[in-house]
């Protein structure tokens, strides 16, 4: 419940206030420290984004994330289903087992790589 309510209020928080326009969001050190993005820069402008429905500005803001956050919606989903099925369990091992987990991390790295040399095109 606490979870719940905590993410609850993490939600209002990014419907309420504009990451781009407020500061009182953490910015991030990596492009700080380099001036380069890293692969979660623009994240919470897409999540506001989303929350208002703009799918369009989320992908301008972060693609990686819009792609990403039904994939992590779903394995959360079935994390909470008390006794899954075998054929579930076949599911969520094939697409959260050791071998998408590597695959996750290669596009998350490639995303972040790709991001960076197209803008110093």
């Amino acid at each position: 419940m606490v979870i719940v309510v905590c993410l609850g209020f993490i939600m209002a928080n990014y419907w309420l206030f504009d990451p781009a326009t407020t500061n009182h969001f953490p910015s991030c050190p990596f492009k700080a420290l380099t001036g380069l993005k890293c692969a979660g820069c623009g994240s919470q402008r897409a999540l506001y984004q989303l929350l208002h429905m703009n799918i369009r500005g989320a992908w301008h803001c972060n693609p990686l994330l819009v792609v990403m956050l039904p994939y992590m919606l779903f394995g959360a989903l079935l994390d909470l289903i008390k006794n899954p099925s075998p054929s579930l369990l076949r599911i969520r091992k094939s697409l959260y087992g050791i071998a998408a987990i590597y695959t996750v991390l290669a596009i998350i790295v490639a995303f972040w790589i790709v991001r960076n040399l197209i803008e110093q095109l």
